[in-house]
């Protein structure tokens, strides 16, 4: 039955991606915790890689907007804030870099030397 639908264009690896890339990126998901799912799917790393590229710019504004919605407009002031945001973010599978981009938090941005 799968390889008939397959064969009629119905039932492809492809598009389940292309759907539920776009799915986890409307819900505020990030890059590595689509691509483990993807992989827990069966869907190969090939395949993943030829769709869900880590450093693509778009990224920046779903995180942002993941933040937002969670925590609000204000960026965080206190260490232990931007400490619960950057696990928060994290836990949605957002790479380190782009926890700290989001956070406007970078190491010795606060250095006045």
């Amino acid at each position: 039955m799968t390889d008939a639908l397959a064969r009629e264009g119905l039932l492809s690896d492809e598009r389940y991606i292309e759907a539920y890339h776009q799915s986890r990126i409307r819900r505020g998901w990030g890059p590595l915790r689509i691509r483990a799912d993807l992989r827990e799917h069966g869907i190969s790393d090939a395949l993943i890689d030829a769709y869900v590229d880590i450093n693509a710019d778009y990224w920046r504004d779903v995180i942002r907007a993941a933040r937002t919605k969670r925590f609000g407009d204000a960026p965080p002031q206190r260490f232990e804030d931007r400490a619960k945001q950057a696990r928060y973010l994290q836990s949605r599978g957002f790479t380190a870099a782009q926890v700290s981009g989001a956070l406007k938090f970078s190491h010795g941005e606060n250095d006045e030397t």
